[in-house]
């Protein structure tokens, strides 16, 4: 079985609970009902571009439980091919989120299942995709062998780096693409704190090894990061309910902007205006929209 996008990553349960404030440490804070939601960086990622009718599937793993369900459910109403997904003995990962009212969110990850994939699950699923996406919340092992895989198999790999670790320079010497966002590219570049990272910096991002990059900055676009220069894709102006989920609508699009042999520029483009309809609406997968929708 060969997907034109395969997306190595992870699948969680989302626990989202709407609040006026984030909790500070000691305190208490009510919130509003629990909504369980399908989640998780990389069945994000797929079923974002299994909406936009990419020919993608999901490398991850699952509990044979009721939020393993809900995932595989999602995904494949979205049009994500399953035959890689695992269900294992383990609870379904879980992400417990508050969103405030002005959109933004807080977000605690339990990896349960996720920690069963392993770099043997990665073999199977190559050769044959035009655009391999690797995310996190799996173990590090198994991202850089799925890096490194692609890569010798002639695969364009995109490592969307989040939630940010260190990644061996020898797998990063071999990312065509490499996603962060602004806090992101301001840890891997050494910053000692969470301020943003400013355009003139993210040169130095290509140091790293990557081929290119690209930075989100939620509502002022993303910048791309060539050897050539920089390039700067605006955002559209929306109101924003939910940025739940945003940064994986990106790579979801980019990638299959990228797969249909679109230029960087071009994808990126795809991708934000993919990311700013998200924001609009409660949630991360329910929130993404159709190819019909961005017409």
């Amino acid at each position: 079985m060969t997907a034109q996008v395969l997306v190595v990553g992870s699948a969680n349960a989302d626990l989202v609970v709407a609040a006026d404030r984030r909790p500070e440490g000691g305190q208490t804070v009510l919130g509003g009902d629990t909504e369980v939601l399908p989640g998780g960086k990389g069945a994000n990622t797929a079923v974002a571009a299994g909406k936009l009718g990419a020919d993608v599937a999901l490398l991850c793993a699952v509990g044979d439980d009721a939020n393993g369900m809900l995932l595989l459910d999602s995904l494949r109403s979205s049009g994500v091919r399953t035959d890689f997904v695992r269900v294992v003995p383990k609870p379904t990962g879980l992400a417990f989120i508050t969103v405030t009212p002005d959109g933004e969110n807080s977000i605690l990850v339990s990896p349960g299942a996720n920690h069963a994939l392993r770099p043997d699950d990665v073999a199977g699923c190559l050769p044959g995709p035009e655009v391999v996406v690797v995310s996190m919340e799996i173990p590090l092992d198994t991202v850089e062998y799925a890096v490194n895989a692609a890569a010798a198999a002639g695969t364009r790999t995109i490592l969307n780096l989040s939630p940010v670790a260190t990644v061996p320079e020898p797998t990063l010497a071999v990312v065509d693409l490499l996603l962060v966002n602004q806090h992101e590219a301001a840890w891997l570049l050494g910053r000692a704190d969470d301020s943003a990272v400013t355009t003139s910096e993210l040169p130095a991002l290509l140091e790293l090894g990557p081929r290119a990059a690209v930075v989100t900055a939620g509502a002022r676009g993303a910048v791309i990061a060539e050897p050539g220069g920089l390039t700067e894709i605006p955002s559209p102006s929306v109101d924003v309910v939910d940025t739940t989920g945003a940064g994986d609508a990106f790579a979801g699009a980019l990638a299959t902007a990228l797969a249909r042999g679109s230029a960087l520029a071009d994808a990126v483009e795809d991708a934000v205006r993919v990311a700013a309809l998200s924001v609009t609406r409660r949630g991360a997968q329910p929130s993404y929209p159709t190819v019909a929708e961005l017409r």
